[in-house]
């Protein structure tokens, strides 16, 4: 398998470094409130991956962190009168239900910030000792960027003309901070009033550990000083992952992960996601509009990691026809296997395509459309030619992810034309022209179709 490198910036092969296990580290959630669909874009393409190395017959390690402590899940636990181990527990509970709904494999190893302060604590004594961070004179404990040359390798600073000088005096005490301040980053947060009861003891006095830290931390803990991939979204890179590098590499030595595998920002109806428009879904508000998870995961692998997925409403309606016509082929193939459907086997026949893009930079897309493709291709086999390309067809199911629906009857196809009618009827409703919206209503039903308005959208049904 080849996979584009976000710090070589080219594609590489992924192989164990110990010749066994891939070893990889996923940036988790910060479980202060309930995923958006952005978040599980990300997670959904690095479950692909997991699942295709696994398909390919590579054992895997994953580890995926919980950020249980940080600015946001302290401030909002106090919003909400709650411990922080109260609220952060009933987010993660949250997040694990979305999970499972989405087909994520669960990781291997999912350790949390609070359960590993005294890990946070050591590495910041290491970095101490080796002259890489300070205590500052209100006990909270810098890293010092000029003591490591290489900052700034992952995100190609130099080429952004930023000035690591002017990091000599300049602090970043907040978990997160701008994308081009590059400044001194907070390992230890001193304790301050608007913590509450949430702190800890060091020998830097009460407080607590820094975002940045969390992950070095149990990445040495639970993946040793050099690993096989690190992966999160692309807004990570910097400072987040640049941080991680860091600290890791100065503390630990070692080259810290051999891979970078970075999942690109989704936008929702061409735009960003934003509370303030209403765009920004959970899997929650899509299950009301009664969209399924598989739904929502079909639509989020079907754009390239690498590049902007622009998500709406009407891509989930077209993610429900392909499924639809998925499920339709792969019940045609089944009952031409003669009954042998239970044949498995190393080959994927017809859908070797698909499963080549699987291998080829994570081409999701492509692969999606190598399972129609493939399914024509088998349309002429039966028996066991049938029974192994429907062994095929399971396996690159297996790695995207996907479960077709079962359905007894076959599915509705739409004509494009009527679809095309709809939309326009659905676009003269949002503009409030209600004479053009029946007009064409009456139209459509002439046809034998019958609207049926939601909220937020629409369906299409026969006559």
């Amino acid at each position: 398998m080849r996979l584009f490198d976000t710090l070589t910036r080219t594609e590489r092969e992924l192989r164990p470094i110990d010749g066994t296990t891939f070893r990889f580290y996923c940036c988790g959630p910060t479980v202060y409130g309930p995923a958006h669909i952005g978040n599980f874009r990300t997670f959904v393409l690095q479950d692909v991956l997991r699942r295709t190395l696994e398909t390919g017959g590579i054992r895997t390690l994953h580890v995926r962190n919980i950020t249980d402590v940080d600015d946001k899940t302290i401030r909002d636990s106090q919003k909400a009168g709650q411990t922080l181990t109260e609220f952060t527990a009933g987010w993660t509970a949250k997040f694990h239900a979305d999970c499972e709904k989405l087909a994520l494999l669960e990781p291997h190893i999912e350790p949390s910030a609070v359960g590993h302060i005294p890990q946070q604590v050591a590495m910041i004594e290491a970095l101490i000792a080796k002259g890489h961070a300070y205590p500052s004179e209100d006990g909270s404990v810098y890293f010092k960027i000029s003591s490591f040359p290489a900052y700034g390798k992952l995100s190609h600073l130099d080429e952004r003309e930023l000035d690591l000088g002017k990091t000599q005096n300049a602090r970043a005490n907040s978990d997160e901070y701008e994308k081009d301040s590059v400044s001194d980053f907070v390992l230890w947060k001193a304790r301050r009033p608007e913590d509450g009861e949430n702190f800890w003891p060091s020998p830097w006095g009460d407080g607590r550990p820094g975002w940045h830290l969390e992950c070095s931390a149990m990445i040495q803990e639970y993946l040793g000083a050099d690993f096989d991939l690190h992966s999160g979204g692309v807004d990570l890179v910097f400072p987040h992952h640049e941080n991680e590098i860091a600290q890791s590499a100065c503390a630990c030595g070692g080259h810290f992960a051999a891979h970078w595998f970075h999942i690109t920002h989704l936008l929702v109806d061409g735009g960003k996601m934003s509370k303030s428009i209403g765009n920004l879904y959970t899997l929650a508000d899509l299950e009301t509009r009664d969209f399924t998870p598989m739904e929502v995961r079909y639509v989020l692998i079907g754009g390239h990691y690498r590049k902007q997925l622009n998500f709406t409403l009407d891509s989930l309606h077209a993610a429900r026809e392909s499924m639809a016509k998925l499920a339709k082929g792969a019940r045609k193939l089944a009952a031409k296997t003669g009954g042998d459907i239970t044949l498995d086997s190393a080959a994927f026949g017809p859908f070797q395509a698909a499963w080549d893009s699987l291998n080829d930079d994570l081409n999701t897309p492509a692969a999606l459309g190598g399972l129609f493709t493939g399914l024509r291709d088998a349309s002429q086999l039966t028996g066991r030619e049938a029974a192994a390309a429907l062994a095929g067809l399971n396996r690159v199911l297996r790695a995207l992810g996907l479960t077709l629906p079962v359905e007894n009857e076959d599915p509705v196809e739409i004509p494009d034309a009527i679809r095309s009618l709809a939309e326009s009827r659905w676009q003269a409703r949002l503009a409030k022209n209600w004479a053009e919206s029946d007009q064409l209503r009456t139209e459509l039903a002439t046809q034998g179709w019958l609207v049926k308005d939601a909220t937020d959208s629409y369906t299409l049904t026969p006559i």
